[in-house]
């Protein structure tokens, strides 16, 4: 523990168990994060120009930026292993709004998921996919502090983990076409959509 995480853990988990709206919202963003991602990338590929590879490209590389962050907080657990503030506080001095199991807390799976997601869509997405991702990212970040299940910097390291993943995939994505491709050929969208389009005109 240090000074910081105490400080800015007890500010944030302190407002828990006095808004039950609140509690309720924090619980749902804490626990479903993959979930609403899922449900993002759905929209995003289905609502995007069918003509646009490029976009649809941007959200195969965030999808697989948030898997490589998840790998990336592996390594790192494994390296070095942080107990959760449920586990290094005094009791009473914390409220615990969800269950979780006592492992490494630092950096947050969901946290560095989330990041990872959304950097890998800075500067590469329409505006409103990067702003979603990045809203949810923030406040799943700020959540998981919320229902006290991590310290401050277990999200903060998530964020510059997420974003390294971003970074990462985006040097490597020329050689991710393929399932880009594949993917909208399955789905009729890009070139075979205007082929299919040029054809019934």
């Amino acid at each position: 523990m240090n000074a910081f995480d105490v400080t800015v853990f007890h500010a944030v988990n302190g407002m828990a168990g006095h808004h039950p709206i609140l509690d309720a919202l924090m619980r749902f963003f804490a626990q479903y994060a993959l979930e609403l991602y899922a449900i993002l990338f759905v929209l995003a590929w289905f609502l995007l120009p069918k003509r646009d590879i490029q976009g649809r490209h941007a959200l195969i590389i965030s999808g697989l930026s948030g898997v490589l962050a998840l790998l990336i907080n592996v390594v790192i657990s494994h390296i070095w292993f942080r107990s959760r503030p449920f586990v290094s506080l005094p009791k009473g001095t914390f409220t615990q709004l969800i269950p979780h199991s006592v492992d490494a807390s630092f950096p947050s799976d969901h946290a560095s998921g989330s990041f990872g997601f959304a950097a890998a869509t800075w500067g590469k997405s329409n505006r409103w996919i990067r702003y979603s991702f990045t809203v949810l990212a923030v406040v799943v970040a700020f959540s998981r502090i919320y229902v006290g299940v991590h310290w401050p910097t277990d999200v903060l390291a998530s964020f510059v983990v997420g974003t390294f993943a971003g970074r990462v995939m985006w040097r490597f994505s020329q050689f991710l076409y393929p399932i880009t491709k594949f993917l909208c050929a399955l789905f009729k969208f890009g070139q075979t959509s205007v082929q299919t389009e040029t054809h019934m005109s």
